[in-house]
């Protein structure tokens, strides 16, 4: 023995490696199965980084036409928009039209979705205002409220940028569909309610920044004192609706006009926009007041161009009050974003890269601090806007970016005249499209009913309190459900139906021969999943046959432990009389029957000597559930008063294989000889555990442990000559077992596991 050998040797005794065990897969196996090609992947990885590189060589005149009609067609959206958004900011409009440029010009670049169009929200610039609210609360006028959202557009965007790096996008999912649909509803109807005191010129009466609830039931309060803004917020909100329902229903009475129509509806706004603006000159112009106001509110001046275009002025105080608001704001350009790339992306036939996308909304956002931009994401109304206007590629961008530059060095003179009434009319009409339909709210109750209730509790608690509260609410609601749904998992005890068909034979080929296999199914038939006459016949006698449905971790493996030993409790009896034993010698916490009167139920029952566990849907297993199935196995043991065989069938991870394998299952040693506990939370005594001995003696024949090692078959032992597999092993067309030999209690299928464990019945 060399010295190499001799310290492997040395070390595994340290350790409590057995001396000799089957192959399994290494830690060296995953690191090898990361890259096959780690200087290729690093390559992919930058190139990755500049989806426009993958398109932008094979950019052609087709492509063009259709960029610059959804180009323009969302720029003419954008910017009205993005003004009346950043009035939902407490911003300036200029500083909503900067945010418009950044959005639309620079994603663009980073975009793996041609639909979706970035810029400022609805419920991002609620979310700006409330953090803004909280900082001036505290902190006076230390910082204008542009600095406050420009730093906030920074970081968050800045986390966001981190997280897509370093490939975290995966932590979205972890925020169900509808969790994230019944806060955008919340969100809709918070700001749309928030955005009726401007439209009736009530806001000065009342706080308009109070729940929802609050703000309605004010804006009810005091309607008979609304101004003369409600007489341009009120027609202009019911003529966009009027436009959209009305050229609606022309094109589907008359298809030729159907695209006239549809540029018609989705240029709206601007139409709107235009005409408040035009009316708004024609009565204000002649009745300002000495002291410079005008009868209705409008937005006066909007500066011309970029303003302060550099490097964004972080203070360092500033961050420290903003750290509790960041969460939030990250969250949401986080989930919203995602969400409606990936529904573009589905509806219209490609994948996006959340990762890529999460980077795209990263730079965006940092990029956009240097020209005084507050935090924006994707827009639903937009995005949807740019699908149906044809666009061909994410190049649409720069044609809407061009638009807002137009805007911005051209119009700022009109822009003074347009009413603020108008804009909340904007607003209030497009967030109303994030509400949820009837038909959605009822598909979520049948698809899932506890996933319907996570819906309702953030509407609920984002109408009734803040949307703070009302993302967090779904956040933690759809984590909740998750960890119920790890740790109470639906496993089922099966029983067998055999099921014939008339057809060519898979095994001779000869026409019209019967086809018979066994299927296996839960015993328990509720839920008007199989038809309820169909005869399950029960597992053969002394075994049990558990199919899991859920990967089997720390969370869940008390609960199934417990299940099954129950379920064998009820159906099989104990090996050995404890009619006979003096209630003395029985433990405390399992007394039995009373002395000398056995049960006669139990004779009718046979004695467990086999579990089949249907590994099939265990894509996990941990330390944890090891040692929970090592309990299983010495309670069994101890109800039955012999050994029983674990069968596992389905088992297709190396890793699962490996951690049963270190648990002493699969390889054939009695349980008796094997640790109680494979990793102790304590440290065990150096000395060797010592009593009186055994709470039962053996049963009359049952081998000792030391018996039970010795009198391992060839099949099941561990030494250099290799077992042959039983008749009922699955093979391949050339003879050779599927599942290796030195693990004989794992099988490829439930089936061949079941005729095992019947075969070896003892």
């Amino acid at each position: 023995m060399t010295f190499v050998e001799g310290i492997k040797r040395v070390s595994k005794r340290i350790v409590g490696a057995p001396e000799t065990s089957p192959p399994v897969v290494s830690s060296m196996d995953y690191i090898r199965s990361l890259s096959s090609d780690p200087k290729a992947d690093v390559i992919d990885y930058f190139v990755q980084l500049f989806p426009f590189l993958q398109w932008i060589g094979r950019y052609n005149l087709g492509w063009l036409t259709g960029d610059i009609i959804a180009g323009i067609t969302v720029g003419l959206v954008l910017v009205p928009q993005g003004m009346s958004y950043a009035q939902i900011a407490t911003l300036d409009p200029q500083y909503g039209l900067y945010s418009s440029f950044v959005g639309v010009f620079i994603y663009a670049f980073f975009a793996t979705s041609k639909d979706v169009s970035i810029g400022p929200v609805a419920v991002m610039s609620l979310e700006t205002a409330t953090i803004i609210s909280h900082i001036t609360s505290q902190y006076g006028t230390e910082w204008s409220n542009q600095q406050i959202a420009t730093t906030v557009a920074f970081i968050s965007g800045f986390i966001v940028l981190g997280i897509g790096i370093l490939r975290l996008g995966w932590l979205v999912e972890f925020i169900s569909a509808p969790a994230v649909a019944g806060y955008m509803t919340g969100s809709a109807l918070n700001i749309a309610v928030g955005q009726l005191p401007q439209l009736l010129g009530t806001q000065n009466l009342f706080d308009t920044r109070a729940a929802t609830y609050e703000v309605l039931i004010n804006t009810l309060k005091y309607l008979p004192s609304s101004t003369l803004d409600a007489a341009w917020g009120v027609p202009a909100l019911a003529f966009l609706y009027f436009i959209r329902w009305g050229l609606q229903r022309l094109a589907d009475r008359h298809p030729r006009f159907r695209r006239a129509a549809f540029f018609l509806t989705n240029l709206r706004n601007g139409f709107v926009v235009i005409i408040l603006t035009l009316a708004a000159w024609l009565y204000c112009r002649t009745r300002e007041s000495k002291s410079g106001k005008y009868p209705i509110s409008i937005l006066l001046t909007v500066p011309r161009g970029f303003q302060n275009v550099g490097q964004p002025v972080i203070d360092r105080k500033l961050l420290s009050a903003l750290v509790g608001e960041l969460p939030v704001a990250t969250i949401i350009l986080l989930i919203e974003h995602i969400a409606i790339s990936k529904s573009f992306g589905r509806v219209n036939g490609y994948k996006i890269n959340p990762n890529q996308e999460l980077i795209a909304i990263g730079v965006t956002n940092t990029v956009g601090s240097c020209f005084n931009a507050y935090p924006s994401t994707g827009s639903f109304s937009r995005s949807a806007l740019k699908a149906k206007s044809g666009v061909r590629t994410p190049a649409a961008g720069w044609f809407t970016g061009v638009v807002v530059i137009v805007a911005l060095y051209g119009l700022t003179d009109a822009f003074f005249w347009i009413p603020k009434a108008g804009l909340s009319a904007v607003i209030i009409h497009a967030v109303m499209d994030l509400v949820a339909k009837p038909a959605q709210v009822y598909t979520f109750w049948r698809v899932s009913p506890l996933e319907f209730i996570i819906w309702a509790a953030a509407v609920l608690v984002t109408v009734f309190s803040t949307i703070e509260n009302g993302i967090y609410t779904a956040i933690c609601c759809s984590a909740a459900l998750l960890l119920v749904r790890i740790a109470r998992p639906r496993g089922h005890f099966l029983g067998r139906v055999t099921v014939r068909a008339d057809g060519p034979s898979i095994q001779n080929g000869q026409e019209g021969a019967t086809v018979v296999r066994e299927v296996w199914v839960p015993l328990d038939r509720e839920g008007h999943v199989m038809n309820p006459t169909l005869k399950v016949e029960a597992p053969p006698p002394g075994i049990i046959i558990y199919r899991f449905e859920e990967s089997f971790t720390y969370p869940n493996s008390s609960r199934i432990n417990q299940m099954i030993v129950d379920h064998a409790k009820e159906l099989t009896r104990r090996g050995r009389d404890m009619s006979d034993v003096k209630a003395s010698d029985r433990p405390w916490n399992d007394p039995g029957p009373r002395p000398g009167q056995p049960d006669p139920a139990d004779a009718s029952k046979p004695i467990l000597h086999a579990v089949v566990l249907d590994f099939s849907a265990v894509s996990q297993i941990d330390t944890t559930a090891v040692q929970n199935l090592v309990d299983l196995r010495s309670e069994l043991e101890h109800w039955a008063d012999a050994q029983v065989e674990f069968h596992f069938a389905g088992i297709l991870s190396p890793w699962i294989r490996r951690a049963l394998i270190a648990g002493g299952f699969g390889v054939g040693k009695p349980g008796r000889s094997l640790p109680v506990e494979i990793a102790p939370v304590v440290p065990p005594q150096e000395d060797g555990q010592w009593g009186p001995g055994d709470e039962f003696p053996a049963r009359q024949g049952a081998p000792s442990r030391q018996q039970d090692e010795e009198a391992l078959s060839p099949r099941e032992s561990l030494g250099d000559e290799k077992p042959a597999p039983s008749a009922n092993s699955s093979t391949t067309d050339f003879e050779a077992p599927i599942v290796s030999t030195l693990t004989p209690y794992f099988h490829f299928d439930l089936s061949t596991a079941v005729r095992s464990a019947e075969e070896h019945k003892f």
